[in-house]
């Protein structure tokens, strides 16, 4: 099973796309997809105040991904 290893943020800082422990580089949507799919580990879905399905990072206490590396 594969995990998120690095980050792409843009210059906003949102994070607009992953890349996994295989080296695939996947954005946020298709990140959240396999992980309601059971194919990522290493992250939980939750729902923000919008109703809108987030990524959190199980690695830390905040949930944020502040501390991987970025893709570039």
């Amino acid at each position: 099973m594969e995990e998120i290893s690095r980050v792409q943020r843009n210059y906003h800082g949102d994070i607009i796309s992953f890349q996994t422990s295989s080296g695939r580089i996947i954005s946020y949507r298709k990140a959240v997809l396999e992980a309601s799919e059971g194919l990522l580990q290493g992250v939980v879905l939750n729902e923000n105040e919008w109703g809108e399905i987030e990524l959190s990072s199980m690695s830390v206490d905040d949930g944020s991904f502040n501390h991987y590396p970025s893709i570039f």
